[in-house]
């Protein structure tokens, strides 16, 4: 029996391959200069706080500090701020490892590394005092309620002490010995932020410098009358005979 014979199919013609497409170089990426870097909110807090030791120290004066302040939280890049302290010792450097410790109070230049000692006040009230020990830093902060740091009885344990206060519809109210320096700097939008300036006679005495802001509220810090550091009076009642 014959096969039917199935009718061929005519191949089809084969189209040409396109042309690739032409490769288009990258450009090679040029490293960004470290003070071209942009600045990040730790950046920005570094210098801020060399910036307050300055101030505390005597290197600058208040309207230096807050002009520099303002100068910080505009910067963009990291080259923006440096500039800022170039002209500045850099914080716990050996001129100030070299300061004698002070006989009362406090127990080394340098104070304790811990993390800052935080109070909070949120529709409630805060209050630390009597006989506790200061760290370097503490934070206080009030929205619609009040804080209240009480100095008056405390041990410094570190010569310098900053106390970041921020005062929302609230209050942070802040009492120290008559016998300390007692520094600062901060804003008051529709609101009051008051910091009494004392200057110690002794220039080793502990300082506190409170920085901050108040919105709707108030920061208050101020010398409580009658109260002082007694090792320290001892001291300078011997000084002046």
């Amino acid at each position: 029996m014959d096969l039917e014979k199935q009718p061929q199919q005519p191949q089809r013609p084969v189209a040409p391959a396109e042309p690739a497409a032409p490769v288009t170089p990258v450009a090679p990426v040029t490293p960004v200069e470290p003070a071209g870097i942009r600045a990040s909110d730790a950046d920005r807090d570094r210098i801020a706080d060399i910036l307050r030791e300055a101030m505390a120290e005597g290197r600058l004066t208040a309207d230096e500090h807050a002009e520099r302040v303002d100068a910080v939280y505009r910067a963009k890049t990291v080259g923006e701020l440096e500039p800022l302290v170039r002209d500045l010792p850099a914080p716990g450097g050996a001129a100030r490892a070299a300061a004698a410790p002070g006989t009362y109070g406090h127990e080394s230049p340098a104070g304790p590394t811990g993390p800052a000692e935080n109070l909070v006040a949120i529709f409630s009230s805060s209050t630390r005092k009597g006989r506790w020990r200061v760290g370097s830093r503490t934070n206080a902060f009030a929205l619609f309620g009040s804080v209240e740091v009480d100095l008056t009885e405390a041990l410094f344990g570190q010569r310098l002490t900053v106390i970041n206060a921020t005062s929302i519809f609230g209050s942070v109210e802040i009492k120290v010995p008559e016998n300390i320096s007692l520094r600062g700097s901060g804003t008051g939008v529709f609101g009051n932020f008051e910091v009494a300036t004392l200057e110690s006679a002794d220039p080793e005495a502990p300082v506190v410098v409170v920085n901050g802001y108040s919105v709707f509220g108030s920061v208050e810090a101020k010398p409580k009358r009658g109260k002082f550091i007694a090792d320290l009076q001892d001291r300078l009642r011997k000084y002046l005979g």
